[in-house]
């Protein structure tokens, strides 16, 4: 049985907090880079936080020894501040809850796992992980989906006695009721419920290495922390259900839920690191030059639309702007293309110093000390239009910096074989001196007279110069590339192209 909607009374009375009562958080693992998911989840949470002017926290769920790695943890923090997404407590700036990394809570866990065992509501269960192995062997031959049969939870004193004899080490396992329906409001998903017996048998707590289990330790960290929403996708819809019956046990008020729809693929495959690679971190784009504010605004959108349905929008204006109610249960497809769009709208629309700025780290691999400051932005104003990312400014730039560019021979043979457009090209050295470098809008006037005055115009007037300039018959407009070429330049270029030509 799957998660449904209900009408039924919830088993916890969940009542809306005070906008100064909200506490939010992102709990991310650092088993992995940061995925675009999780990045999501944390805009989300930001833009819930700032909107009631609460807190917005970071913690990590670091308790898989043997995947968490430093490294994924210094991605995670890189990665979310480069998107704007500041938390106000957290591992590196400490906060009134702290600690922040479940490792160093592990004798906490224990401490309150103990409290569970000492009112009945959790117990030491003794088996052998090849025990449980062979029973979920069994229960896949019969065709059963794989459960703990709850063998553990009356053993006598005598079994209990011979299992510590044999040395074997126990783990702590929370009693899960059966039959019961857990049921709670969604923020986002309404009334749901989910069957008990949907949810795998008495579920570990504590492991019998000593280390709690998800499942345990977020509900003890979101009681210690005061988290009022938990926001997150909804693939964790039955770990909600378990985590309910913990809260209700430990006599614990819990937090909302929200239930954010998962991110698929234009295929309906859900977005992941073994399907899609380095392509499903927020990093990777970060590399291919796609800017912070495009990423936010195109991940705040797969799921949320504001009232005036509008698609652009700032970090701030999305929190000003942020509800549940507007947030679609649909599943989110991750569309490049539509990124891509975003991308290009604030390439064309941040201030240029900052656009011009951010494109230096790709133009590493050319000589950008021949030209000033103004005529670096001079270029990067020429080629934006065209760009979806800041990777692309180099391929689109790179004839600027260069000796000469390279001009194919099917350029050569379909252009300047023809008498007119070698008219044009030595007509245009001879008016190297009129020409007003610095404004494009009146080179280009020049070389339209230039035109008139020969008898050409489109593209028998441009193609030839663009060639020669630039080796390519498209590209920035053609006042653009004079006035940043200057004189010195645009003859050497041109009578390189003459010569090959002649």
């Amino acid at each position: 049985m799957t998660a449904k909607e209900t009408s039924a009374k919830p088993l916890h009375n969940l009542n809306s907090h005070n906008q100064q009562d909200v506490r939010v958080r992102i709990a991310p693992s650092p088993t992995g880079s940061l995925h675009l998911g999780t990045a999501r989840t944390a805009l989300y949470n930001y833009l819930y936080a700032k909107r009631f002017k609460g807190k917005f926290v970071m913690r990590l769920e670091d308790t898989d020894e043997e995947r968490s790695e430093e490294r994924f943890t210094e991605d995670i923090f890189a990665g979310l501040k480069w998107l704007g997404l500041n938390w106000d407590e957290g591992p590196d700036i400490g906060g009134p809850y702290a600690p922040y990394r479940q490792t160093q809570k592990e004798n906490h866990y224990s401490n309150i796992a103990n409290q569970l065992i000492a009112k009945s509501s959790a117990y030491l269960a003794y088996e052998t992980p090849e025990e449980l192995a062979a029973l979920k062997e069994e229960q896949k031959a019969k065709g059963q989906p794989p459960r703990y049969d709850n063998r553990g939870r009356h053993l006598s004193q005598s079994h209990i006695e011979h299992f510590i004899k044999e040395g074997r080490v126990p783990s702590v396992r929370f009693i899960v009721e059966e039959p019961r329906t857990v049921i709670w409001p969604d923020q986002i998903r309404g009334q749901m419920a989910i069957e008990t017996t949907d949810l795998g048998g008495d579920m570990v707590i504590v492991k019998s290495s000593g280390i709690a289990t998800y499942n345990f330790a977020v509900v003890v960290d979101d009681v210690d922390m005061k988290i009022s929403h938990v926001i997150r996708g909804e693939d964790h819809i039955h770990n909600t259900a378990k985590q309910l019956l913990i809260y209700e046990s430990l006599g614990a008020k819990p937090p909302q839920f929200a239930h954010a729809a998962l991110i698929f693929d234009n295929d309906h495959r859900k977005l992941s690191k073994r399907v899609h690679g380095e392509k499903a971190h927020i990093d990777y784009y970060r590399q291919q030059g796609y800017l912070p504010e495009a990423i936010v605004n195109y991940l705040a959108q797969m799921s949320f639309t504001p009232a005036d349905g509008r698609e652009i929008f700032t970090l701030e204006e999305g929190s000003e702007m942020f509800e549940f109610a507007r947030m679609s249960k649909s599943p989110a497809v991750f569309d490049l293309q539509r990124l891509n769009w975003f991308n290009g709208h604030y390439i064309r629309s941040l201030p240029i110093e900052s656009i011009t700025e951010r494109c230096m780290p790709y133009l590493t691999g050319v000589d950008t000390s021949k030209y000033t400051d103004k005529q670096i932005q001079e270029i990067i104003i020429s080629v934006r239009e065209g760009l979806s990312t800041l990777a692309e400014v180099l391929a689109a730039t790179r004839f600027y910096f260069i000796d000469k560019p390279e001009i194919n021979e099917e350029t050569k043979k379909s252009i300047f074989t023809n008498l007119q457009a070698k008219e044009v090209l030595t007509r245009t050295i001879q008016e190297l001196g009129k020409l007003p470098y610095g404004d494009h809008k009146g080179c280009k006037q020049v070389i339209d007279s230039m035109g008139k005055e020969l008898g050409v115009k489109g593209k028998e007037l441009y193609w030839p110069l663009r060639a020669a300039l630039s080796g390519a018959t498209q590209g920035p407009d053609l006042g653009s590339i004079i006035s940043i070429l200057g004189a010195e330049r645009i003859k050497s270029r041109i009578e390189a192209a003459l010569a090959s030509c002649s």
